[in-house]
């Protein structure tokens, strides 16, 4: 009798030591709204802080992952400039030889392929002066009107627990699961040392 409790020591507590881990990774998140025990109220951490952690991711991913000055170097890298070109002057094409035309048919004897090289490349010449300026203009006005911060913050703030749990458990999932097996491995090895110790 006395040989079976040894033998089951390690296996309760290693069941207790990952029942606690368990216990611990799901108070992350539950209970979801405040419960007053006595003086004491009991709130998972995430809804009770989900406002802190709005702000504070929002920090991080405006100082950290994307900024302004992220945006500003893609718009006003040449190649980004030249692609965009290269659409205003197919769609303006498009537009002379399908859509002007049908004004009037002395328009199409005008707008011939050595009418349309010309004009192309005067466009070509005026577009290499107006994009640059355009997406300056385009820069400043989404780096006052855009806060990546609030922005973060606005999203994770009107998020229910649930989305929240969901995202975090789905991101982490292998994480939680290894805390709750630590758990277990831990209160096996106490069981163990128990045993040694009771034997001995």
């Amino acid at each position: 009798m006395i040989t079976m409790k040894l033998l089951l020591s390690p296996v309760i507590c290693a069941l207790i030591g990952w029942f606690t881990n368990y216990l611990a990774v799901k108070m992350l998140f539950h209970p979801h709204k405040p419960i007053k025990i006595g003086p004491f109220v009991i709130q998972g951490i995430f809804p009770k802080r989900q406002k802190e952690l709005a702000l504070r991711l929002g920090e991080m991913i405006e100082r950290e992952l994307i900024s302004h000055t992220d945006i500003k170097e893609v718009i006003h890298d040449p190649a980004f400039i030249e692609k965009h070109k290269d659409v205003v002057l197919e769609y303006l094409d498009v537009f002379f030889r399908e859509k002007l035309v049908t004004l009037h048919p002395m328009v199409a004897m005008f707008l011939n392929d050595e009418t349309m090289k010309t004009v192309k490349g005067m466009l070509s010449k005026e577009l290499d002066e107006m994009l640059p300026k355009l997406i300056e203009t385009t820069s400043s006005q989404l780096e006052c009107t855009l806060d990546f911060k609030c922005l973060v913050q606005d999203k994770v703030e009107c998020f229910s627990m649930e989305q929240l749990e969901g995202i975090l458990f789905g991101i982490m999932k292998k994480e939680f699961r290894f805390i709750e097996v630590v758990g277990g491995i831990l209160g096996f090895i106490i069981g163990v040392v128990q045993v040694i110790f009771f034997i001995l």
